[in-house]
This record gives structure tokens, sequence and C-alpha cells, in this order.
């Protein structure tokens, strides 16, 4: 019984909805709602968190996505001797790779420091030091405007 009365009443408020955003009014739907919950809203100005970042311009670009690539000055072997000179081993003899991903800001600065996978014995610690010891990059380009960028890097430890 009550299927049936639920089901007469989305019948009578489909048959008195108003044509798109135009609300039914209290005499179109006199049952017992007091506002037809079928009836077709307005579209509402919503803006995600990545529009809005975007919109801001302080949205973070995949490397892959962008126009000019952000550099270490001096390119890759520079970097590479860059952490061989200051990264210092908390054990003798560790070998292996770290895995680190920061973001490279508009001025070149890199934020966000994290470690991905580490060879242990504290070498987390000794990699966020040396990436902090960086230099200023050359920023990546998206369009001829300068964009935050993430940036991943292997740290080979010999």
């Amino acid at each position: 019984m009550i299927n049936v009365l639920l089901f007469l009443l989305f019948i009578k408020c489909k048959l008195t909805l108003k044509p798109p955003y135009e609300k039914a009014s209290n005499s179109d739907c006199n049952l017992f709602c007091s506002k037809c919950f079928f009836q077709i809203e307005p579209p509402r100005e919503y803006i995600s968190d990545a529009e809005r970042a975007i919109i801001e311009g302080n949205y973070v670009y995949n490397t892959a996505g962008i126009d000019v690539k952000p550099e270490f000055p001096g390119g890759k072997e520079a970097m590479d001797s860059f952490i061989k000179q200051n990264f210092k081993s908390p054990k003798e003899g560790l070998k292996g790779k770290v895995y680190a991903m920061f973001i490279i800001e508009k001025d070149g600065s890199l934020s966000d420091i994290k470690i991905l996978r580490d060879i242990g014995y504290e070498t987390v610690a000794e990699a966020i030091r040396v990436i902090k010891l960086f230099p200023k990059w050359s920023p990546g380009k998206l369009n001829n405007k300068t964009v935050r960028a993430l940036y991943s890097i292997p740290m080979v430890i010999n």
C-alpha cells in the first residue's frame, strides 16, 4: 500500500514539473511534500581543488606534461657529482639507490621533499640534507610561463 502511495506521489510530482531550472510551487505538488525533490536544479558554480589551483597559479605539474623541464644547474652529471661530493654515507661500504621526490617552485627553490625508497641506515635523513643543499634549479615552463613541477630522482650511493 505504501509503495502505491509513493508511486502516485512520484507520478504527481513528475507531472507537475515546470521546464528545467523552474521550481514547482507548493500548490503544484500539494500532497505531503513541500518541495518536489524530483525537480531539476540549475548547475552550481563548483570549482574543484585542481581547477582552483590552476586558476590561482599554484598547481603542481608533472614533468611529463610541461614544455620545458626543470634542470639542475649544469645538468644531470653536475647533480650526480654534487650528490657524490655531499652525501656522507652513515655506514662504510653502503651501496644502492635512494629515490627522492620534490617540487621545484617557480623561483627554482625546492619544497615538499619526500623520500620514496631508501636503503636503510639513516639514509633518509642524509638524502634530505643533501637535497636541501641543492642550488636553485631552472624552473619548468608551460606555454612560456614558469610553473611548479614535481620531480623525482634516484640518488646513487657508492
